[in-house]
């Protein structure tokens, strides 16, 4: 058997990160001052001033040898750490136990740490050890597992893999694939890291003369019908809609039950300059409002950069030209299949996802995220618990995480749109905010 090395060029992606705060400010109102006027009283004031004196630790220079302090020395990249987690007891007392611990890249680190102890304060430096023990993670293992008879075998374009830390991780295979032949070719699969952790997967190499396009065989489901199926208490029933739908009557829709429509302002791919607006955003936007449904938008993108999705989420604010929306604005990036091409890894696209909503509250609007139940589990953060657009195309959804709206199916049939859409539920009593 042999083991054939794919080299992966890395691409830079910006690791970003972003904190809040607020000011807090405290009102008091000043004495009253009362005037009074007496005849033939003679009065004598003594003023009697009194010094308070308040004596505050001293600083007493590093922590003495002798006082015990154990620490956690081994800590995980990108692992939320702070002075408390590092240590694990002291004799004395750990001030400012919420300093942030680094963790944003490997090897040895040193932070200073604070202790109280006999009325003094000492400082400690102290060392501790960032690895990567996490292996990479397969996002395709072989969807479409096809290989064009008479062209050279690339694994690359038929697996898709990120890992948690390693933007470039390297791809390799054990087992044969001859494409000058057409045949069935079993293989191993093998994703490792600059750390040295390793995901491997069999599968099956299909070579073959003509490579077949996916089969639809899903069944189409009436937008009645639909209704019928989850008639749950406090929700409401929609759509959403791109340039696939064409020419949809507004009218028609509203009167067949629905309540809402999401749709796509525009979508940016890396090969473009800027986001490109949907065909029928404009047409969708005024004919259902006009219908009085509720609207939503959201931008397709498959940047790789924080400059990227801060201006195409200043692209859709300038767009919307302070129009308001009955739903935040959905962040949808879905390049799974080959998702190794854009050199990020999963902390990089949270970020990402991170800078595009700050972007849109900066200007008055909230983001929403979308994605399946998948990636939603395996991949996506949401460290800020901003709203959740789920996709899982089921008759009954098995995602345990929040989500505010259950996109169910993406072959419906409504009056008013030729040809499939995509099905929504919005659950009213889980709120936007």
């Amino acid at each position: 058997m042999k083991r054939v090395l794919f080299g992966i060029m890395a691409v830079s992606a910006c690791v970003l990160a972003g904190c809040t705060g607020e000011k807090v400010g405290l009102n008091s109102q000043p004495p009253q001052v009362v005037e009074t006027s007496t005849t033939a009283v003679s009065t004598t004031t003594q003023t009697i001033t009194t010094t308070v004196t308040t004596t505050a630790a001293k600083e007493a220079g590093e922590l003495p040898d002798g006082v015990r302090l154990d620490l956690k020395t081994d800590l995980e990249v990108y692992e939320e750490t702070t002075a408390r987690d590092l240590v694990l007891y002291c004799d004395g007392e750990l001030l400012e136990p919420d300093t942030v611990i680094n963790t944003d890249d490997l090897g040895e680190k040193e932070a200073v740490l604070k202790f109280g102890l006999d009325g003094e304060i000492y400082t400690k430096k102290v060392k501790y050890t960032v690895s990567d023990t996490t292996p990479p993670l397969c996002l395709n293992s072989g969807w479409e597992p096809y290989a064009k008879a008479g062209e050279p075998f690339d694994l690359d374009k038929i697996v898709g893999f990120v890992d948690n830390y390693d933007r470039a991780p390297e791809l390799s295979f054990s087992g044969d694939v001859d494409t000058s032949e057409v045949g069935a070719y079993p293989i191993t699969v093998y994703v490792t890291d600059s750390s040295g952790n390793e995901t491997s997967w069999d599968m099956t190499v299909l070579v073959m003369n003509e490579i077949p396009k996916p089969a639809d065989d899903n069944p189409r489901v009436d937008y009645q019908d639909f209704i019928d199926r989850y008639n749950y208490e406090n929700v409401r029933y929609g759509i959403d809609v791109s340039a696939w739908q064409t020419n949809v009557d507004y009218e028609a829709v509203r009167e067949a039950g629905c309540e809402f429509v999401i749709m796509r302002m525009g979508y940016y791919y890396t090969s473009y300059d800027a986001p490109r607006m949907d065909d029928y955003y404009l047409q969708n936007m005024e004919n259902a409002t006009a219908a009085g449904l509720d609207v939503g938008v959201y931008l397709y993108t498959s940047d790789n950069t924080e400059e990227g999705v801060r201006e195409h989420a200043r692209w859709v604010v300038e767009q919307l030209g302070g129009r308001e929306l009955d739903f935040p604005i959905a962040f949808d990036w879905e390049e799974w299949g080959h998702f190794q091409e854009y050199g990020m890894n999963i902390r990089d696209l949270n970020e990402l996802f991170e800078a595009f909503s700050d972007e849109l509250e900066k200007n008055g609007y909230s983001a929403m995220l979308y994605s399946s139940k998948n990636f939603l589990n395996s991949f996506w953060e949401n460290k800020n618990g901003r709203p959740v657009w789920l996709a899982h195309f089921v008759d009954e959804t098995d995602y345990t995480g929040p989500y505010n709206i259950w996109q169910e199916s993406a072959y419906g049939r409504i009056p008013g749109i030729e040809g499939d859409v995509d099905m929504n539920i919005q659950f009213m009593d889980r709120p936007f905010e």
